[in-house]
């Protein structure tokens, strides 16, 4: 062979290597960075996001997630500064954020079910909302979805806050329940009830969802994301939707990936996912419903958080994204 044509296919050789490992440092350059506030520490109810980091969801729409569990109010305010491009907030939050003129918007439904429960020790008798006439419940605080879908409850049943002795107990409901100093409890119906069971302890729950159709956890956005760049929510939902499927389908599986993002997380904790995932299914994964935001909003309005109805609810929330991808 001629040293012409030897270089020849010495130069087309190295080309050929160039072109096939240029496209994955270019992929690896291109992964578009998310710090994503979640709302609460580490915990396997987040599995589904979990699973959609380890199994490259997001990768393979071109992000970077990072998660970051700092308070919903954080997640919040940096989306409405469009300081950060998601959050998971309650969407109660959405419409009290919108009535003070910060722009989020809710693009997934995550939650379908509203979390929130009033449990009590069965031996209390608290087997209705009727039933909580006269008791001492004892909240984390009076804000957030827990007060939320607590006097919700309280309503949807003909209940008023001063038919119930309420107390500010902090996160504290288990040792408050335990101990006596509360008859109930308000809290999530994936986590107190499951560690009272845990501790061998027979409780009646109700659950909020049962009474009233609130609008639970979602992922928000801002106007100025939704309008400038709807891909990069397409992308985001997308692969969240993936990795939410992947957890109703194979929990036993997204349980262990949880465990590599969960410090110290044994199977102790199992229970919090399977009670959470049937809050999660749906027909349409994701999805969020007009009726719920109406009865939300009704809530709020009740409870003198919202000083009038918001000028156009609808622009709180869209199933676009969701509607134009389903795992």
């Amino acid at each position: 062979m001629s040293t012409r044509l030897t270089l020849f296919v010495l130069f087309a050789v190295l080309l050929a290597a160039c072109g096939t490992a240029a496209p994955e440092a270019q992929t690896a350059v291109s992964l578009t960075p998310i710090r994503l506030p979640m709302g609460y520490i580490p915990d396997p109810q987040y599995a589904p996001f979990y699973v959609a980091v380890d199994k490259g969801y997001y990768a393979a729409e071109g992000l970077a997630v990072e998660f970051d569990y700092s308070f919903e109010t954080d997640g919040m305010a940096l989306v409405g500064a469009n300081e950060l491009p998601f959050a998971i907030v309650s969407g109660e939050q959405v419409i009290l954020a919108r009535a003070q003129g910060v722009p989020v918007v809710y693009v997934m439904e995550w939650f379908q079910r509203f979390p929130i429960a009033i449990v009590s020790k069965a031996s209390a008798g608290i087997e209705t909302p009727a039933d909580l006439t006269g008791r001492s419940v004892g909240l984390p605080g009076f804000f957030g979805a827990s007060y939320v879908g607590y006097v919700g409850l309280l309503a949807a049943n003909g209940l008023a806050q001063a038919d119930v002795n309420a107390s500010d107990i902090g996160f504290n409901q288990v040792e408050s329940l335990l101990t006596g100093q509360s008859e109930a409890v308000v809290g999530y119906a994936n986590n107190e009830p499951v560690q009272l069971a845990a501790r061998g302890e027979d409780v009646n729950v109700l659950y909020v969802a049962d009474y009233v159709d609130m609008v639970a956890n979602g992922i928000i956005t801002n106007e100025t994301t939704l309008a400038e760049n709807p891909e990069l929510v397409q992308r985001f939902v997308r692969a969240t939707l993936r990795g939410l499927a992947d957890t109703l389908a194979n929990p036993d599986a997204a349980y262990e990936i949880s465990k590599k993002f969960v410090e110290g997380l044994d199977d102790s904790r199992r229970a919090v996912l399977t009670a959470s995932l049937p809050m999660w299914q749906a027909d349409l994964l994701g999805e969020t419903t007009p009726a719920s935001w109406q009865q939300t909003e009704s809530v709020l309005l009740g409870m003198g958080l919202l000083d009038a109805p918001l000028p156009d609810l609808s622009a709180a929330y869209t199933n676009r994204f969701v509607e134009a991808f389903q795992p």
